[in-house]
């Protein structure tokens, strides 16, 4: 079972979908506008995904999910008062991009929760601003988890993987 938080287009999703066919996949995103792409990308790629309109910042927002073997995430992460291009800030709504101050805001609310998503075995991929990696580990720390840090092509710190146990080589 396959969890993408905060799905937007779908693309994460779709991608691990493509890789594990079998797999049952399942994506949430706060916007019903922008859920509604996410489906039309699935219609065409994934049509057995289920997506959802749902946020984890309000109670009870995954109660009847149950429990996935991979969890995606692309939270929003950027400082709130970062300078961004104009072509991110055109095509992006803030909602995607702003997390606070420090851009952490939205890892201290998801984060802590990843645990009763998880299965025995479980992984949860997190993108994180290039910047954070001690950060976003920490709080996932402090809820259990033990994380890696994956660097992107150009060597930056980009993805935290957490598990619940020591699997990851953390």
């Amino acid at each position: 079972r396959i969890l993408d938080l905060g799905t937007g287009t779908g693309a994460l999703l779709l991608a691990a979908l493509s890789v594990w066919p079998e797999a049952q996949g399942v994506a949430i995103d706060r916007s019903a506008e922008t859920l509604a792409v996410a489906q039309t990308n699935a219609d065409r790629h994934a049509p057995a995904a289920r997506l959802l309109v749902a946020d984890w910042t309000k109670p009870g927002w995954s109660a009847d999910l149950g429990r996935f073997d991979l969890i995606l995430t692309n939270p929003p992460y950027v400082e709130d008062a970062a300078e961004l291009d104009t072509s991110v800030r055109a095509f992006e709504p803030a909602g995607a991009l702003f997390s606070g101050p420090e851009g952490l805001d939205d890892y201290r609310v998801l984060v802590p929760q990843l645990p009763g998503l998880m299965a025995p075995g479980g992984v949860a991929m997190v993108e994180i601003g290039w910047r954070q990696a001690d950060a976003v580990a920490a709080i996932g720390a402090a809820a259990g988890l033990s994380s890696r840090v994956h660097r992107d092509l150009g060597g930056r710190d980009r993805v935290v993987a957490f598990s619940g146990t020591n699997v990851l080589g953390a």
